[in-house]
């Protein structure tokens, strides 16, 4: 894997795990490596996108055990299904 790859995973790994330093310090990488401001937001895009992916999947797995359709943060039932991926 060549090295502009290598960090625009973790620069979306990093997004998706909410670790600021590592986004920090890997953004410093990217524009030392040449990747564009552009590259670095679609990288961290796609980790904004599996976390939302994450927290739905969570969510839907809680009210399955539960036997409902509970919005975990309200507590109130929800009326939509959604997609974890888009």
């Amino acid at each position: 894997m060549d090295e502009k790859t290598r960090i625009m995973i973790s620069l979306g790994a990093a997004t998706a795990a909410n670790c600021i330093p590592c986004f920090q310090h890997l953004s410093g990488k990217a524009y030392e490596a040449g990747i564009t401001e552009e590259e670095i937001m679609e990288a961290a895009n796609v980790g904004v996108q599996v976390k939302r992916g994450a927290e739905l999947a969570l969510r839907e797995t809680i009210s399955a055990i539960l036997g409902e359709q509970i919005d975990i943060v309200t507590g109130e039932g929800q009326t939509t299904q959604r997609s974890c991926c888009g």
